[in-house]
């Protein structure tokens, strides 16, 4: 089995000294750097940057630089996709976003993670697990979403969140760590006042 094979299966690998896997790595990092340094107005571009680094692209999707991931290839973004600026993605595992999911300045998707042994650690192994965002989910600034966590459809996170564990569907959760504050209901929808026409 590859190191690269047994970080998709959820085992340790080592993730400092494969070479497989540093060469994905630079690869990603190459294509951020294309995608970070274009113009601003160069959007066409940036885009046909991120379809290259990325395994999965909708047709509409806004990624605001700059922004930075592990590799590209485990990472899947649904339709009306919207990240703002210094979005981090350690995509060592899959990261799946569902559609219309809006996500705020400076937030990060850590899929690695390190053993809490000290000669593992220090060996050069991680482990990965994959993080699941599902359909029109806002995350709020500064969020940081852990690896193996699932966010369900319909949800609010919180600015400042450390999402430790699932969240389920429907809900505003914030904090640190994350937690349910309550359910999203009709009532949400009379918070903000539109414009009389």
């Amino acid at each position: 089995m590859t190191e690269k094979e047994k970080a998709q299966a959820g085992y340790l690998y080592d993730a400092n000294n494969d070479p497989e896997i540093g060469e994905d790595h630079l690869k990603a990092m190459d294509l951020c750097y294309e995608a970070n340094h274009l113009p601003p107005r160069r959007v066409a571009e940036r885009h046909a940057v991120y379809r290259k680094l990325l395994a999965k692209t909708p047709e509409k999707f806004y990624i605001e630089p700059p922004f930075l991931c592990g590799f590209g290839y485990n990472i899947e973004i649904g339709e009306n996709f919207y990240a703002n600026h210094n979005c981090v993605i350690l995509d060592n595992a899959k990261v799946i976003f569902g559609n219309n999911v809006f996500i705020a300045p400076d937030c990060g998707f850590y899929t690695a993670g390190h053993p809490f042994d000290i000669e593992q650690r220090n060996s050069g192994l991680e482990y990965a697990f994959p993080i699941h965002v599902g359909n029109n989910v806002w995350i709020g600034g500064h969020t940081v979403v852990l690896p193996g966590v699932t966010i369900g459809d319909g949800t609010v996170i919180g600015a400042g969140s450390v999402v430790t564990k699932d969240i389920p569907s429907g809900v505003l959760a914030a904090g640190n760590p994350c937690r349910v504050i309550r359910k999203l209901t009709a009532a949400d929808k009379e918070k903000y006042k539109l414009p009389e026409s």
